[in-house]
């Protein structure tokens, strides 16, 4: 079982306009993974949750792309304002314990760094860390290759 499961189903079930389901997938995912995961989020295809999803919290209008591994701990969530909501590419690894929070765009194929706080757009093909989160590398190659027994 993985939080990501759970999403699926109750994403589908929303999508699909049948009741309960997507509240109770929403509650099981609360309860089973301390994480709030909103069925009405946009989370792509091949999108996985490490370790299961533990503690991660993502923003019920959060737009998170394809082939992107979330950490523990993970928070992605907007910031004082209602309508700044961040984006997530694709080909993205975002560490354990990071926040990405605010109006900002990820790009694709990035890695964001353990405990980063990030709260400014990242360009695509960048390693990204730190509090604020700062690009420290860029890279050429996909950043799965990068990342051993990932993917």
């Amino acid at each position: 079982m993985n939080a990501i499961k759970l999403y699926r189903v109750g994403n589908w079930c929303y999508k699909h306009k049948i009741p309960i389901i997507p509240t109770l997938t929403k509650f099981l995912t609360f309860i089973l993974f301390n994480s709030v995961v909103p069925y009405t989020a946009e989370i792509g295809n091949e999108s996985k949750f490490a370790y299961g999803g533990i503690g991660v919290v993502i923003h019920a209008r959060s737009k998170i792309g394809s082939r992107v591994i979330i950490g523990q701990n993970v928070t992605i969530g907007r910031a004082l304002d209602p309508e700044t909501i961040p984006e997530i590419g694709n080909n993205v690894y975002i560490s354990a314990g990071a926040r990405i929070i605010g109006n900002i765009k990820v790009g694709d194929n990035v890695i964001i760094g353990t405990n980063a706080v990030v709260t400014k757009d990242v360009p695509n093909n960048c390693i990204c860390a730190g509090i604020p989160a700062k690009t420290i590398r860029t890279v050429d190659v996909d950043v799965f290759s990068l990342l051993k027994n990932i993917y």
